[in-house]
Order: C-alpha cells, then sequence, then structure tokens
C-alpha cells in the first residue's frame, strides 16, 4: 500500500535536508569587497538617535555630541581641509594635508555601542556612499590582499571618511602595512574614525613586541583624536541569563525544521575555518537564516579561537541566531586565552554568540 503521506509510486514525502556551513567554499571577487564596505546589516538603520546613552555613563552622551560634531564638520569641509568639492570635482586638492589628528578613535569595553556610533556616523555623513567606506580592521586588510596595497590606496584616496571598526594589530606586519596605509589616505584628505578595545598607543600589546615596533604604532596613534566609552555590554544590560545549550535532538529537529537554517558539527567546522579565508567568513553565511551546531566543546588553540572570533562577528553583524548543544558559549575559551593579549576579542565573541544564543531560543521547543 502506498504511503498516505506521498503520491502513488513515490517514497515518503520529508523535509529538505539542512544547509551545511563545512560544505561552501566562497570566493569573493575582490569588487565585491569594495561593494560591500558599507555598515552591516543589523546596522543598516542605526542612527545618533537610535542610540540610548546609559544615563550613569556619561562619557557616552558625550561621545554621540563629538561625533554629531565630527559629522557636521566633514559635511562642512572639515576636519580633513578639502571639503566637498575635491570630492565632487571642485577646485583642487591640497597638497598637503592640515596637522594634527585627522579622526576619531572610539575607545571602550565590548558591548557599549562603539560600532553602533561607528555605523551612525557613516550615515550621518552627507557624502553619496561611494564616497565612505565602513569596514572592520581584518577586511581592511583583506582589502589590501586581494586589491594591492597601491590600487587599496587609490581606491579608498577618493573617499570622504573611512571608518574601521575593531581595530587590532595582531601582528609587526598588519602594524607597518596599516601605518603606511592610513599615512597616504589622511595626506589625501581622507577622515578617519575608528573602534577598538584598546587605545591606539597600546595597540599590539600582548601579541607581539610593540616595542620594536613603536614609531608605527605612535604614527597610527597620531591620526585620531581617542574618545573614550565608558559602561557595561549593553547585549546584557537587564536581560535573563542566555539559553543553556540544547540537547542535540533538539538542535537537529530545529534545523530541520527551520528554512534556511545550517546544521553542523562544531568541530568540523572548525577544521572547515582552517580552509577558508577569513574574508570569506560573510559569504560563508550567505542566505543562512539560522545557524545550528553540535557538539559545542572548548576551542583547542589560539588559531582556532581567533578564527571562531571572526566567523562569530559576521553572523552577530548578519543577526543570525545561534542554536547550539554541548557546552555554554562562555566555557569556549581556556583561563589563559582569557588572560592573554587576544582577551578582548575573546570576551567580544562570547557577548555576541551569547546574544545570538538568545535570539535562537524560539527556534527550538521549549524546555
Amino acid at each position: 500500500m502506498s504511503s498516505p503521506l506521498a503520491p502513488s509510486g513515490s517514497g515518503p514525502i520529508t523535509e529538505p535536508a539542512p544547509l551545511s556551513l563545512c560544505a561552501r567554499e566562497p570566493h569573493v571577487p575582490a569588487d565585491r569587497l569594495v561593494a560591500e564596505m558599507v555598515p552591516p546589516p543589523r546596522f543598516d538603520s542605526v542612527r545618533f538617535s537610535t542610540y540610548i546613552p546609559d544615563p550613569n555613563q556619561p562619557s557616552q552622551t558625550e561621545a554621540v555630541r563629538v561625533l554629531e560634531g565630527f559629522a557636521a564638520g566633514l559635511d562642512s569641509g572639515g576636519p580633513s581641509g578639502s571639503g566637498k568639492r575635491r570630492l565632487f570635482g571642485f577646485g583642487r586638492a591640497p597638497k598637503k594635508a592640515p596637522a594634527g589628528p585627522r579622526g576619531v578613535y572610539l575607545d571602550g569595553g565590548y558591548g557599549v555601542g562603539k560600532t553602533h556610533l561607528l555605523a551612525s556616523l557613516w550615515h550621518a555623513t552627507a557624502a553619496e556612499p561611494a564616497l565612505k567606506a565602513f569596514g572592520t580592521f581584518v577586511e581592511l586588510t583583506n582589502l589590501v590582499g586581494a586589491l594591492g596595497f597601491q590600487q587599496t590606496v587609490r581606491t579608498l584616496s577618493g573617499h570622504r571618511l573611512l571608518c574601521i571598526d575593531e581595530f587590532e594589530l595582531d601582528d609587526p606586519g598588519d602594524t607597518v602595512l596599516v601605518s603606511t596605509l592610513l599615512g597616504k589616505l589622511v595626506d589625501a584628505g581622507v577622515a578617519l574614525a575608528a573602534t577598538s578595545n584598546t587605545l591606539p598607543g597600546k595597540l599590539g600589546e600582548g601579541r607581539f613586541a610593540a616595542a620594536d615596533f613603536l614609531r608605527e604604532i605612535q604614527g597610527l596613534s597620531a591620526h585620531f583624536r581617542a574618545l573614550r566609552i565608558d559602561g557595561e555590554d549593553y547585549r546584557h544590560r537587564g536581560l535573563p541569563e542566555a539559553p543553556p545549550p540544547y540537547s542535540d535532538e533538539q538542535v537537529t529537529g530545529a534545523a530541520h525544521a527551520t528554512e534556511g537554517a545550517s546544521l553542523d558539527a562544531f568541530s568540523p567546522l572548525l577544521d572547515h575555518l582552517a580552509r577558508v579565508h577569513p574574508s570569506r567568513y560573510g559569504a560563508l553565511t550567505d542566505g543562512i537564516k539560522a545557524v545550528c551546531l553540535t557538539g559545542v566543546h572548548p576551542v583547542p588553540d589560539q588559531s582556532t579561537a581567533l578564527r571562531l572570533v571572526v566567523l562569530a562577528d559576521r553572523l552577530y553583524d548578519r543577526e543570525v541566531p545561534v542554536l547550539a548543544s554541548g557546552l555554554p558559549f562562555d566555557q569556549l575559551f581556556s583561563d589563559e586565552m582569557l588572560n592573554g593579549g587576544y582577551r578582548k576579542k575573546y570576551f567580544r565573541a562570547i557577548s555576541r554568540l551569547t546574544a545570538l544564543a538568545r535570539d535562537a531560543g524560539s527556534l527550538a521547543d521549549p524546555r
């Protein structure tokens, strides 16, 4: 007798299999890297007016005031001094950029809204999108790798504003590369804005022999006016604890029941990330509506941990919920990692993954 679930002569109707991140090996052309230098989907609609300062942290209100003034200065011709005339073809560019800091640098802990403010600055700047760029530090260095140094300088030199999120210096090569790149962009009249968990004069500490590259680091610092933003992680301010991990069966069931969800075991996914360049992690998640992971466990080494941080950032940018079994996300990184030079990256990843785990609660059956 035929199955009542299917037409005669066919097999039973089944749910389509979930997607798999491990089955994806995206190729990202260089022109896409440039075109995608805009605020990520999570920050499409943010504005200074939608930033909610903590009333107990006056530095947050002050940051909004300073950045609104910075945006107004860009639109009126400062701080780069070249104004709209150079960008829109009227008059000549100045031969030499004016002295002094040419940008703002938002320093503060994770979760105080630095990316919200940086994206708000991008939106508030009147220049058309093609004349302003927004990307993470990793995406900027990846752009240089894809285009080459000179072409990157030519591509970005016509911009009014370059926003760099999650500014980090993880090795000496990046220090020299970025110091030289930003110096050339400043000379071309590009205004800079950046966020980081580390003051510009302290970049690189705990990661490599920063003293050996002090000149480059000080050169970077000279481009920015540092703006400290204090406060607690807004992602968890007044919110309930993140849900504990689900069972393998719950995660697998949710993956099959959720259109556009991916399903991967954690260990194979970590191995796959080692074969995909971090610049492609955004493309790796294209079209994914939810990420389902089974068997989450502590990451085995620092290289693996840093790749996972990048993936967590891209998932957070794209507002992709993460449903997982195994250990809670606050047990991903060892005590040694959480006390080392990359600790702020790891705490940011824990914070963001916890927020995404909370978002994923509706995908699984309540306990």
